[in-house]
């Protein structure tokens, strides 16, 4: 397994570079075919042909000898490599900035009380607060009925990788695998030496192979609106809309708000959800500390619990 759990701290653009040359077919890009390669995709010379620079520089790029790269430079770079917008602004965020400082003690993420207490209140749509590695920041209990996923303390990426019951709540689980982790790789590199997020890749990694597959190719993907397939176990199959709303104030935090098509099925069945909430005993609680036992519930009813 080598390094590949590791974040790539020491020089993440030159791996993202690597990654993301080794996805291409030299043949598609109307380089010449010159049969059998050591490595799949393009070579860093045939990168460096296709942007324009001199494989000279573009080595020393990739190496990490290189860290001011221009604007210029580095949109061409996107171009040789077909990034899309996201992965373009990936590429530049990675390309900017400063040197890993000395790593920190690590803070869990919370979500402003006013903002918990709000989609708290919201009964009629599932509204939850995802933080920048896929933790479960706050969630009402609309959102819970829809997707146990969705308790808070809850870590998504962990649960669509290491819970075998994920390929059963999530039909399209190749899609949201692939995106959950592209949505991570989106905010790791402007901390790629997080605590949180080191502890998270590395158990990841060491336990599943299609986690290690999917991280190694540097996918960026930021998720803004669309639709999500649930098998529900009090409504059967659902499928919803959500739309993503950025937390100003935070770093990567996000609001995601669900609703269902006027007249669908899945209108009803979320109106059938609703109906539950408030009289549901809720039994997919993260885990709660000994000594809290008797205080796991607020004013609210929004059940408190430890982060796993």
């Amino acid at each position: 397994m080598g390094n590949m759990h590791h974040l790539d701290a020491d020089n993440p653009l030159g791996e993202f570079l690597r990654a993301r040359r080794a996805l291409l077919d030299p043949v598609a890009q109307g380089l010449p075919d010159q049969g059998r390669r050591r490595v799949s995709g393009l070579r860093r010379e045939e990168v460096a042909f296709l942007a324009g620079v001199s494989p000279y520089y573009y080595a020393r790029l990739e190496q990490g000898r290189d860290r001011n790269p221009s604007a210029a430079v580095l949109d061409a770079i996107a171009r040789a490599l077909q990034l899309d917008d996201a992965g373009s602004a990936h590429l530049r965020q990675l390309a900017t900035a400063p040197p890993p400082r000395r790593r920190r003690a690590h803070r869990p993420e919370k979500v402003r009380t006013g903002l918990a207490r709000l989609v708290e209140s919201w009964t009629a749509n599932p509204a939850v607060v995802i933080g920048r590695y896929r933790d479960v920041l706050a969630a009402n209990e609309l959102a819970v009925l829809l997707n146990e996923g969705f308790t808070p303390g809850r870590n998504l990426m962990r649960d669509v990788f290491l819970d075998p019951a994920a390929r059963e709540i999530y039909p399209d689980w190749n899609t949201i695998a692939h995106s959950v982790v592209a949505s991570v790789r989106s905010t790791a590199g402007t901390g790629p030496d997080d605590p949180r997020l080191t502890e998270l890749i590395g158990e990841l990694s060491l336990k599943s192979a299609e986690f290690r597959t999917m991280w190694a190719r540097h996918d960026v993907h930021e998720r803004t609106d669309g639709t999500k397939r649930y098998n529900n176990p009090f409504v059967g199959e659902i499928t919803v809309n959500y739309q993503s709303l950025s937390v100003t104030g935070s770093v990567g935090q996000t609001l995601y708000l669900y609703s269902a098509a006027p007249g669908s099925a899945a209108e009803q069945s979320l109106a059938l959800l609703a109906g539950m909430a408030g009289r549901h005993e809720t039994t997919h609680a993260a885990p709660i500390e000994p000594d809290r036992q008797n205080s796991d519930s607020d004013t609210t009813g929004q059940r408190t619990s430890k982060p796993n």
